[in-house]
């Protein structure tokens, strides 16, 4: 018998996707410190009387925004790629027809219900998938003529536990990183606010340019902290759901396959396969 090795739960082209997107970051990363660092050179600027009303003040854009957070905009950036990775992992790795194959139910129930075993676990191995795999992992518990329902079902459950262990930990690290992101900003509001009333505390309340900064980042690394970790518990929510659906059908069929195999009846044949039921006698 085949021996059966867990599924990866992350595929490779994710692997690919969340690397470009870590080198796109680390490239336009040093391109941000500099925009901050001349920013901070022309602080003197400030003191210059503000436009009149006929005058137009320069649009705030995206990378003045994220400079605002500061060095907490990193570890955010860092789980805001890491989210998107998971994401397109999930839609990748969790399609129910990849994982249930239920094109092959008609002809593996008429293999057990003859109790071909040897053609069931060909049919297995030839079509990994979950559906197929949870099967494999139970009838390669049949090593002799006599069959036990007991092995059976012991080998379907500590296969179906490896292979739901390796798929469902991309959706919980969803989760994990919806609870951190929400922290992480947290801890740069605080950092903000520190620096702020130190600020107070030194005499610099005049200075309302610096009272500003540190007050932008405590704001911005809390609203980037909520965008972050908003989709990533609706997605988690969302592959988790489908993922349980997806096991409740699996163990139906695998159900169905048991019983065609110890009573040597085909009881279940979906119509779009085929149109008559038919019985097979071992």
């Amino acid at each position: 018998m085949k021996c059966l090795k867990p599924t990866t739960g992350i595929s490779k082209g994710s692997y690919f996707l969340i690397v470009c997107a870590m080198l796109m970051f680390l490239v336009t990363l040093p391109m941000g410190i500099h925009a901050q660092e001349a920013a901070e050179a022309d602080a003197p600027a400030a003191t210059a009387p503000a436009p009149g009303p006929g005058q137009e003040q320069g649009e705030t854009k995206l990378i003045d925004v994220i400079l605002m957070g500061g060095i907490w905009m990193i570890p955010l950036a860092v789980l805001s790629l890491a989210c998107v990775g998971l994401i397109v992992n999930n839609f990748m790795m969790l399609q129910k027809k990849k994982l249930t194959r239920d094109d092959l139910l008609p002809g593996l129930l008429q293999q057990l219900a003859r109790r071909d075993i040897d053609g069931a676990l060909q049919t297995c191995a030839a079509n990994p998938c979950l559906f197929t795999n949870i099967l494999e992992g139970g009838l390669a518990r049949i090593t002799t003529d006599e069959i036990l329902p007991a092995n059976i079902q012991q080998g379907i459950d500590q296969t179906g536990q490896a292979q739901i262990s390796n798929l469902i930990k991309p959706v919980n690290y969803l989760s994990n990183i919806g609870a951190v992101s929400p922290m992480v900003g947290l801890l740069g509001t605080v950092s903000g606010m520190i620096k702020a009333f130190q600020g107070l505390s030194l005499g610099a309340g005049s200075n309302a340019e610096a009272m500003a900064a540190n007050i932008s980042e405590a704001l911005v690394t809390t609203a980037s902290g909520l965008i972050i970790a908003i989709p990533a518990m609706l997605f988690y929510f969302f592959f988790k759901n489908n993922f349980m659906e997806t096991l409740s059908f699996i163990n139906a069929e695998i159900g169905r396959l048991l019983n065609a195999l110890e009573t040597g009846a085909v009881t279940y044949i979906p119509s779009d396969h085929m149109d008559d039921e038919e019985d097979f006698e071992e």
